[in-house]
């Protein structure tokens, strides 16, 4: 008696319809919401976004030009939130034009502009976002840390290293000091063009510069130290350093460890690292196992590790194998002679919707051919042709 919805669920409700292409029903809720005074600024990009990502676009407008008749004031914030949504869709053109209308009687700020940098970067305009940095200084904007951040890691992603050195270079001549996010960016630049090097001199300029690193920093850090054959640094970073710093690890810093050790084949260090895991506030995920599976299925006399670790996954952690558990999983067990597990798995994977690769199948196809199950190879023929 006299229970009333809370603000949260009303939002949950409205996320979860939009999620679930339940568009008339969300609005009903909105339209609801909005008389009984719960409609705030997150419901507003709850909505938004949902109707952006059913490809909605001139509803996600119509629902922002509609605001004032809601109540709600049509404001920097929200606008922002307008070309927010469309950029993260990748309808850059679309939220330009739209903010070429609105910026006559909405003024724009800093973040609008850092809101274009990034949507013109997500899909490869570069030209444009440093053109957007040019309009932004013509309105009295500064180009913050941010700003040049993301036009860094645009080019980082081309694994152009001379446009982000140029950047970088410019960014710091204007006075605008790179932060821990820059760093982290280059180094993993160097990373990914496999100079490892240059990758670990970023430290040095970290330091030098008086920059704190965070944990996505150390992150990197302890990944490129594994894979360059430098274990023991990697397991001073995480063991001592991270700690020292007072940075505190994420789901992420266990399972770059525990990736590292396997990657090393320290599989027993790797499942110390997993029970740490456990007793911290960080819950074990997918990725946590799938180094772990793969190790185990390489290493002979480990089957009591691979049936725990499979306990562990769907008994305790009730998880759903992703397409690359399975990839993992099948190959696994193709290697070590289980054909039955494996095509239970094949099955699994069919019913559930989740597309095989084609290196899946083939190796799946060749291993039941050796066994003269006929009637199972011509399933996966019949599944590849019409794939």
């Amino acid at each position: 008696m006299g229970y009333k919805h809370t603000e949260f669920a009303h939002d949950r409700m409205v996320d979860l319809l939009g999620k679930m292409r339940q568009i008339d029903r969300m609005w009903e809720l909105v339209e609801k919401m909005n008389q009984e005074g719960f409609l705030t600024l997150k419901t507003i990009a709850k909505v938004m976004r949902r109707l952006a990502g059913a490809r909605r676009w001139k509803d996600v407008i119509e629902f922002f030009d509609n605001l004032e008749y809601m109540g709600c004031v049509k404001n920097t914030e929200v606008m922002n939130l307008l070309l927010d949504t469309l950029c993260k869709e990748k309808r850059v053109e679309v939220a330009r034009e739209t903010f070429l209308v609105l910026k006559n009687h909405i003024a724009p700020n800093a973040y609008t502009f850092n809101i274009f940098v990034h949507g013109w970067c997500s899909i490869q305009r570069i030209d444009e976002a440093l053109w957007t940095i040019q309009e932004m200084r013509g309105l009295g904007f500064r180009p913050t840390v941010i700003t040049y951040s993301i036009i860094i890691k645009a080019y980082c992603n081309q694994l152009n290293l001379a446009k982000a050195y140029e950047i970088l270079d410019r960014m710091v001549a204007e006075g605008c000091i790179p932060n821990i996010i820059t760093y982290t960016t280059l180094m993993n630049l160097h990373a990914k063009s496999r100079q490892l090097d240059e990758a670990l001199s970023i430290v040095d300029k970290v330091k030098s510069a008086g920059c704190k690193p965070d944990t996505l920093f150390y992150n990197s850090l302890i990944n490129i130290l594994g894979r360059t054959g430098q274990l023991s640094e990697a397991l001073h970073i995480y063991e001592v350093e991270m700690k020292m710093n007072g940075v505190h690890r994420n789901t992420s810093t266990y399972n770059t460890m525990i990736s590292i050790l396997c990657y090393h084949k320290q599989w027993q260090n790797a499942l110390n690292v997993l029970e740490e895991m456990k007793k911290s506030l960080c819950m074990p995920d997918l990725q946590t196992y799938r180094p772990l599976l793969k190790l185990f299925f390489s290493e002979e006399e480990l089957d009591v590790q691979i049936h725990s670790l499979l306990n562990d996954i769907v008994i305790k952690r009730h998880l759903s194998f992703d397409l690359d558990t399975y990839t993992t999983l099948i190959h696994g067990l193709c290697r070590v002679g289980n054909i039955g597990c494996a095509t239970t798995l094949f099955d699994e994977m069919i019913d559930r919707e989740i597309q095989p690769r084609r290196r899946t199948c083939n190796m799946l196809m060749q291993e039941v051919e050796q066994r003269n199950m006929y009637h199972y190879v011509e399933k996966i023929w019949n599944f590849t042709k019409h794939s």
